[in-house]
């Protein structure tokens, strides 16, 4: 049995001082909560203060990205160690904001699966395509390239660590959302790309406009395992209850 993961991809969003409060709110809101793995994922600078507050609680801490290097002149980049340092367990990799506006590719993130794996952070892949391409009916191209070529060479012993994300691009942030049906037709999809060893255990989260409203509809989907939520993990009373759908 795959446990739901209702991850918080807060972007950038949260100073330090509403970083900490909004945790310090939702441990006691959340304590009772065990048949879920609850993540959220701060921005860079926030990340060791939030990772202090939910020390004690149930609730996760990862990244929003990574670079695939351990050390070296890259400004302005974080590495594994630097994550895995300060408590992160997980790091978002590849999200369609970091393909569309900062050149990630498939070939990058396969880099940085690979480095998230050696520091024993788990990657969660972010596949999914845009309106142009669901339009032009290339859903399915897009998201098995995503998936052979950002997931390629991977051991079967490591898939156990790998959690990917679909996230039609064309229902991030606009209040869209792929209905239950179209999110399960791509869920199942990407499962039979999944090497079959491991095809039944890899988590895959939908990650398009997740609501308190169609969180349930969405989690009833056989291969829906739990939401990448953006919007709706920015206020802990409406993250809270996408958890406890």
């Amino acid at each position: 049995m795959r446990k739901p993961i209702i991850a918080g991809n807060w972007k950038m969003y949260k100073t330090l001082t509403e970083a900490v409060d909004f945790v310090k709110k939702l441990k006691p809101e959340v304590a009772d909560v065990h048949d879920k793995t609850i993540l959220i994922c701060p921005p860079f600078p926030v990340l060791k203060d939030v990772c202090d507050v939910a020390a004690d609680s149930n609730i996760a801490v990862g990244g929003q990205n990574l670079y695939w290097e351990d050390e070296g002149a890259f400004t302005g980049e974080v590495s594994g160690p630097m994550l895995k340092a300060v408590g992160c367990k997980y790091v978002i990799i590849g999200h369609s904001e970091r393909r569309q506006y900062f050149g990630e590719t498939d070939q990058t993130v396969n880099k940085k699966i690979f480095a998230a794996i050696k520091h024993n952070l788990m990657p969660i892949v972010c596949v999914g395509e845009t309106l142009e391409q669901r339009e032009k009916g290339e859903t399915f191209k897009i998201i098995e390239r995503q998936i052979k070529d950002g997931l390629h060479s991977l051991d079967i012993g490591h898939w156990s660590l790998v959690i990917i994300a679909y996230e039609p691009v064309w229902a991030i942030g606009t209040g869209k959302t792929a209905t239950p049906e179209q999110a399960q037709e791509v869920h199942a999809f990407i499962r039979g790309l999944l090497p079959k060893e491991v095809a039944q255990e890899v988590r895959i989260l939908y990650g398009g406009s997740v609501k308190p409203e169609n969180v349930k509809e969405l989690m009833a989907q056989p291969d829906i395992d739990g939401g990448l939520v953006g919007g709706a993990s920015l206020q802990s009373k409406s993250f809270a209850g996408l958890i406890k759908y």
